[in-house]
């Protein structure tokens, strides 16, 4: 069965579920929304959306050091102090301080990108489009597809997990949810690269971080 977008906002609006959890619920049980539901209550995700509601402030902030060469700062609220100090939380924030070190992302989520940026981007690569020759009809529909592409470059929520590249790091994030019983928020980062803005000899640190975590 064809699974559609519509379908998949409607179970994500009755669960609270991610979209890719929503999707893979539905294709899970051929297209059934009852059956999917029940599906993603089994897994603890239709929960995730009551907790999102409620307030994190607690938490812990996390310094990762790679080598003397790449340091990490990251803040990531909990709902109590309790869950701070849970050793499966702890090791979720270790493991998202690893994915900045190694993927350097810009923003915790798409939403902080500025507006006059994506526009700047989308400009850009229009008339990248157009210069290699694509037809108009289908250039907005490519530079959407690569905007996409640049939202999972730059936040940290859309990026593969270097650990699992199956699973992006708002779904780790959404599973730890549903495991711990808590609504979780990865609030801000700092990234930090020896010699960064000075000019020097290429060397790509982030690649070897992600070589030795993987």
């Amino acid at each position: 069965m064809n699974i559609t977008a519509g379908m998949v906002k409607e179970l994500r609006e009755k669960t609270g579920a991610g979209m890719m959890d929503c999707k893979k619920a539905l294709v899970e049980t051929d297209g059934d929304m009852e059956k999917a539901v029940e599906v993603l209550r089994e897994k603890g995700l239709a929960a995730v959306a009551k907790k999102a509601g409620r307030i994190a402030a607690e938490g812990i902030v996390e310094a990762y050091i790679h080598g003397g060469r790449i340091g990490v700062l990251l803040e990531v609220n909990s709902e109590t102090d309790f869950v701070a100090k849970n050793e499966e939380f702890r090791n979720f924030v270790k493991d998202v301080a690893m994915q900045i070190a190694a993927s350097n992302p810009q923003y915790v989520s798409r939403e902080e990108v500025p507006q006059d940026m994506i526009e700047k981007e989308r400009d850009i690569l229009r008339k990248q489009a157009l210069n290699e020759g694509k037809p108009e009809k289908i250039v907005d529909k490519m530079v959407e597809g690569r905007i996409e592409k640049y939202y999972k470059e730059v936040c940290l929520l859309e990026q593969d997990f270097v650990k699992d590249p199956d699973m992006t790091i708002q779904q780790l994030l959404t599973e730890k949810v549903a495991k711990i019983g808590e609504h979780l928020s990865i609030r801000r980062f700092a990234r930090f690269e020896v010699g960064e803005g000075i000019e020097k000899k290429e060397e790509n640190f982030a690649e070897e971080v992600a070589k030795q975590i993987q």
